[in-house]
């Protein structure tokens, strides 16, 4: 079990949820849950291909699992799970 952390733009697609406790082996099935419970997040999360989009970034206990074994990176009991969309912008 994991507690993912739902940034406030995302909140939009959570009713509001902040955060949710989810069960998975690894970062992968907690965000095919997380996109399992909450649908309307699928396309905020992945392509049409089914790819976690480029901007997306998930963190586990504070690193990214970029650096770690990206969505097969192993969850334990206690993790957090924080998703960090990158936003762009500018003048």
């Amino acid at each position: 079990m994991a507690t993912v952390y739902i940034p406030t733009a995302l909140r939009l697609f959570t009713d509001g949820t902040s955060e949710v406790v989810l069960v998975g082996e690894n970062i992968g099935e907690i965000v095919t849950e997380l996109v399992t419970k909450y649908g309307d997040l699928k396309t905020h999360l992945f392509s049409n291909e089914g790819k976690l989009r480029s901007f997306v970034n998930i963190y586990l206990n504070e690193e990214d699992v970029r650096h770690l074994d990206g969505l097969n990176t192993k969850v334990s009991e206690g993790d957090k799970v924080l998703l960090v969309p990158s936003i762009a912008g500018g003048i």
